[in-house]
């Protein structure tokens, strides 16, 4: 196998980091992962040097962010790499474009140990290895009632009072299902009531968002008092206003994975079920979520109120959390983009 070509800095990072991994000697297989490139040396002292010991292989990295690292796979014809992370929207594209082997269960043991959410998320693919959520998050020292619903955003006690995610980044599409909810119909097959209800919540929202930054600097002004997010950007908001506060939804949160598949190119398909099985393990899980790195799947990782409470965790929590699909999704976003923009735009 070639090795990979890393780009610029990340690959001085990446060599400085791992002490020189990425050079593959003769003697011994190379194991070559694709992933984002961030908390190197957590990942080093956590998932590489323990497999080493295990794989007895050398392991070498393609770094970059879902789109550029799966339009290479893709390139490659799904060669080039043996397992590649990816966000659950992402990865529904690569099963779309065949670059992944589909999963055999009874290969990857520690399987039956993560949540059944994780286990088959987009059907006979890789599992997740964490999971995160999307929610509402509102300031209780403004917000009166407490926000319960998903159905709350359209209160009119709250006008220019929102913020959404912007329908290109990660969970903007996400405030189109929930739009469609709300006007009681399949937001696939019913788009003109479905973008109805959101000409209905326009009032509502002050700004759409596209970054993390960006929304806990609209609520540090004081510009958003209630906001749809990502669970990661909570400790930055309460950081900004103390009183922002996670709502619990009586309909519950929408579930975000992150997803490991097996490329269908793989030179080592028995290491990278074994891979696979490693970062699944209560071990491994336990030390990523203690040191802030991921949030377990694990169901048997145990965490401390304040260890958990960065990140969706615990069987009550995962419990609640619904899926959704990524191909009807994907399908669907093109269309949902110009609309919502003919929304906003005006």
């Amino acid at each position: 196998m070639k090795a990979i070509r890393f780009t610029q800095l990340a690959t001085l990072a990446v060599l400085a980091t791992f002490g020189g991994a990425a050079t593959a000697s003769a003697q011994s297989k190379t194991f070559t992962i694709s992933w984002w490139g961030y908390n190197g040396e957590k990942m080093n002292a956590n998932i590489i040097e323990p497999f080493k010991k295990i794989c007895g292989c050398d392991i070498v990295f393609e770094t970059g962010n879902n789109a550029d690292r799966l339009n290479k796979l893709k390139l490659r014809d799904g060669k080039g790499v043996d397992v590649i992370y990816l966000s659950d929207s992402f990865s529904q594209l690569g099963i779309e474009q065949g670059l992944f082997r589909e999963i055999d269960p009874a290969k990857i043991p520690n399987l039956s140990e993560i949540y059944e959410l994780g286990r088959t998320p987009q059907g006979k693919y890789g599992p997740a290895y964490t999971i995160g959520r999307v929610g509402l998050v509102y300031d209780a020292a403004k917000v009166n009632p407490p926000i319960a619903s998903w159905g709350d955003l359209w209160r009119p006690d709250l006008k220019s009072a929102v913020s959404l995610p912007g329908i290109t980044t990660t969970a903007g599409p996400m405030a189109v299902i929930q739009a469609g909810k709300h006007a009681g119909v399949d937001p696939y097959a019913d788009t003109e009531k479905t973008f109805k209800a959101i000409e209905a919540l326009k009032p509502n929202v002050v700004k759409n968002y596209n970054t993390g930054s960006e929304l806990v600097n609209l609520i540090s002004t004081g510009e958003v008092r209630v906001a749809m997010a990502q669970d990661f950007t909570l400790t930055s908001m309460q950081a900004a206003v103390k009183t922002m506060t996670w709502a619990k939804l009586k309909e519950g949160d929408i579930a975000t994975v992150n997803t490991i598949n097996i490329s269908k190119g793989t030179e080592n398909l028995d290491l990278a079920y074994k891979f696979i099985d490693f970062i699944l393990s209560k071990d491994v899980q336990q030390k990523e979520a203690e040191q802030g790195v991921d949030a377990p799947i694990n169901t048997k990782v145990v965490l401390t109120p304040e260890q958990a409470k960065i990140w969706t965790y615990g069987a009550e929590q995962v419990g609640s959390l619904s899926l959704i699909s990524y191909s009807k999704m994907n399908a669907a976003k093109t269309e949902w983009i110009d609309q919502w923009n003919e929304v906003f735009g005006k």
